[in-house]
């Protein structure tokens, strides 16, 4: 529906939706517990702001749409267009890269001096791999998160997730899979959990032994 997208995306950009616009929706909601459409509206209409100040809002999202958004993309030209999927596809695309290369699996790959591979797409879908080291025939797998990811899920769930999917993954290709948590500090990122760096020492040797 290409008339929302745009009421969307203006919206968001002058923040129409936010808290200090609307109020705080989703706690006025729960604390009205509504069973009809009618009973949430006039509770909305009592506690946070009658309706004709929504009116005023939505007024106000249309002069933004037809007069500000329409004047920047009469701004746009053919070559614009043009620059902007190059500029995406080829040099955001290689900065991506670069970036990815002097971060997490750069760090470890320099600390382990050995080549670290991205894996396969089957072996994200099937073991939560991301990377993988290859040491006698065999292989070390790598998952590296974001620490804000050891609160996506409930602690016990996600273990046990990984738990079966990672031993999956030893028992097919041999060697034993690692999460490796990264932090940012400004622009760059490190390796949160050091202590795993020892561990997968011990792996590559292990490897090489058998």
């Amino acid at each position: 529906m290409p008339k929302e997208w745009i009421l969307n995306q203006g919206m968001n950009r002058w923040g129409l939706n936010k808290k200090n616009s609307v109020g705080p929706v989703s706690e006025l909601i729960r604390k009205c517990a509504p069973k009809r459409l009618e009973d949430w509206e006039r509770y909305y209409y009592e506690k946070a702001y009658p309706k004709e100040y929504l009116e005023d809002l939505g007024r106000k999202l249309y002069v933004k749409i037809t007069e500000v958004i329409q004047s920047e993309v009469a701004e746009v030209t053919e070559q614009d267009c043009i620059r902007y999927i190059k500029e995406v596809v080829i040099n955001r695309t290689f900065e991506g890269y670069q970036t990815e290369i002097q971060t997490i699996y750069g760090q470890l790959q320099d600390v382990l001096g050995l080549p670290i591979k991205p894996a396969p797409d089957e072996w994200d879908r099937l073991y939560n791999v991301d990377f993988f080291i290859e040491v006698n025939g065999k292989y070390i797998g790598l998952q590296i998160k974001p620490v804000t990811f050891e609160h996506t899920f409930e602690d016990y769930k996600w273990r046990e997730m990984q738990e079966i999917t990672h031993l999956k993954f030893q028992k097919n290709h041999g060697g034993k899979v690692f999460i490796v948590f990264s932090i940012k500090e400004g622009e760059k990122k490190r390796i949160k959990n050091t202590e795993v760096i020892d561990e997968i020492r011990k792996e590559i040797e292990r490897l090489r032994s058998v």
